[in-house]
């Protein structure tokens, strides 16, 4: 019983001391995610802020404005999605695959 606390507290002392190099290092990372093949593209930060979306120049030329705008929902939703699974790969490792109720959002955003 007591080995079992025993890892519980060393797993604490080792969260304690590398979540929140764990949240710069996410925050810090750029996830890149892409719709319509390519031409619509949207890049955030681990935290979910979007930096960037990038356009296909051909594209912009005979595009409808609500199909374009499909496009960057979905590229920034796919982006989103990139930097969600590199949180929870973060917090796997942090872990060491123990999953933790309440800390799983202190990652990620």
């Amino acid at each position: 019983m007591f080995g079992n606390i025993g890892k519980m507290m060393h797993l604490v002392g080792e969260l304690k001391t590398r979540l929140p190099e764990m949240q710069q290092k996410l925050e810090d990372g750029r996830f890149t995610g892409s719709a319509g093949g390519g031409v619509v593209k949207a890049t955030v930060t681990g935290k979910m802020r979007i930096v960037g979306v990038e356009l296909d120049k051909e594209l912009l030329a005979d595009v409808e404005t609500e199909v374009l705008e499909d496009l960057i929902t979905a590229a920034v939703a796919s982006a989103q999605g990139e930097a969600a699974d590199a949180a929870k790969a973060a917090m796997m490792e942090l872990t060491g695959g123990a999953e933790i109720p309440g800390l799983s959002g202190m990652l990620g955003g």
